[in-house]
Parts: C-alpha cells; structure tokens; sequence
C-alpha cells in the first residue's frame, strides 16, 4: 500500500522533473541518455575519499570528478545543516538526509560528456550506511525511515542510477579518528569514535559482506597507509577506473575477470 506521504512526493517529483523537460513514464528518467562509465568512492569519514579524487585530477580531460556536496550542507540557505546534525542528531537527522538525498541526486544525474565519471559516495551509501546507523542507534524514528525507504525506492525505481564500479577504501576505525582529528573540520569535533566504528561495520557489511544491495563490482584498497604510501594502491585502481579510457586508445579489449551476479541480483 503506498502510503500518503510517497503520493505526495511523487507529485512533487512529477512537477519537478517536468520543469526539467524531463517525462516521468515507465520508463527510467535518464535511461536512454548516453552514460559515461561511472565509479563511486566509498568509505568512512577520513577514509581518503577526496585526496583519491585528487590522485585523478591529472586525467582530468577525461574524467569527471564529482565530490561529495558537503559545501550545500554546510549552506542551507545560510544553514549549516552538517553542524545541526552532530548537535541535534534526533532533531536533524530526518531533513539532512533529505537534503543528502536531494543533493546526492544531482549529483548522481549531473551530465558529463566524459568518458568517466567518479563520484565521492552515493545514494547506495547514504541509505545502506547513514540511513541505518541512524536507525540503529535511535536517532531516526521507524516512521521516519519508513519515510526515507520510500524517497531512496521512488527514486531507484524511477531514475537511471548508472554504476560499474565502486572503489572501497577501507580502513579501520583507529586511523580515521586519528585523521578526523588531525584534519579539525569544526563540525566533526562532536563526532565519537563509536559513531566512526558504526559506520565501518555498516561499510564492511554492505561491501564486503553483501548484506545489501551492491549496484556493481567492487574494487577494495587498503587506505589505511600513510600519504607516502597510498599512492601505490591509487594506482592499482587506474586501469579499473580508466578502462573506457584504454579501450578507446587502443582499440583493444581488455581482459578481464567477469564479474557474475549472485542470488541477491547484486554484483559479487
């Protein structure tokens, strides 16, 4: 049974995918355009997310490097809705999710005529990691996350999400608190370590584990090493990452191992 709420916000996103010249039918938005190969980056905070981003901006006639909007956050309108989160987690948590889903979205629909596109985190992750932990701990009500299930399958269901790839960067909880300390993002001064340690065994469970959906195969690094180090691994992931890139220079295919879908429809 749809519920109230969903009839409305299907109105709503009716009206503004119109405004966008954009039909809402059976079909999904976006589906017939021509997409670049997409690759998400993802991991705790501190995890490395933006310096990987970086490590690409030398590729940059050919890949589209789409950061998490965290800016938006911070400016609501002249609201910072990041720092409410951490303030009044129970107050908050309902619309920043919202606005990430909104924004992430955007960012997820942006087009580029580039051959790639990475994109830090997603709308997977929003919902599989932050969503949950929300939940789990208590800030989010069930009500409200009933709610927020039904915006992340209106739009999964409606809107071409496109995914080859997810980079994972993984580390452990110890080394991205000592990180988020040292980086002193006034926001993330409230956050505990036990809300880090959360989110890694969400992570872990989604991407490792399988436990949720993944929407593609994925690539796991070691972001643990230091910034003398990490260098190695990000290079490790270039001919994953520039494969539509290589194939359009050399006219060859290359090999790879076929990735098959398991029982749950995800990518193994």
């Amino acid at each position: 049974m749809i519920s109230p709420f969903t009839r409305v916000f299907r109105r709503f996103c009716a009206n503004y995918y119109q405004r966008m010249n954009v039909t809402v039918n059976s079909r999904k938005i976006g589906a017939e355009d021509s997409h670049p190969f997409t690759v998400f980056i993802e991991g705790n905070i501190g995890s490395g997310k933006t310096t990987f981003l970086n490590h690409f901006q030398k590729f940059e006639d050919s890949v589209c490097l789409m950061t998490e909007p965290v800016d938006l956050w911070r400016n609501c309108g002249g609201v910072n809705l990041l720092e409410l989160l951490y303030t009044e987690p129970y107050r908050w948590a309902m619309p920043f999710q919202t606005y990430v889903t909104l924004t992430m979205l955007n960012t997820h629909t942006f087009k580029t005529n580039k051959s790639v596109k990475l994109m830090e985190r997603s709308i997977f992750s929003a919902r599989y990691c932050f969503v949950e932990n929300m939940l789990k701990t208590g800030v989010l009500h069930q009500g409200m996350y009933n709610i927020l299930q039904d915006w992340y399958e209106y739009f999964t269901s409606n809107v071409h999400i496109q995914a080859d790839l997810i980079v994972y960067l993984r580390t452990t909880p110890e080394v991205v608190y000592e990180r988020m300390k040292k980086r002193g993002r006034s926001e993330e001064s409230l956050v505990p370590f036990e809300y880090l340690k959360q989110l890694h065994e969400l992570h872990e469970d989604w991407l490792i584990h399988g436990q949720q959906f993944r929407p593609a195969p994925v690539l796991v690094l070691d972001a643990n090493l230091d910034l003398n180090e990490i260098g190695s691994e990000y290079e490790r992931s270039e001919t994953s990452i520039l494969k539509p890139i290589l194939i359009e220079n050399t006219n060859m295919p290359i090999l790879a191992s076929p990735s098959k879908r398991n029982a749950k429809g995800d990518y193994s």
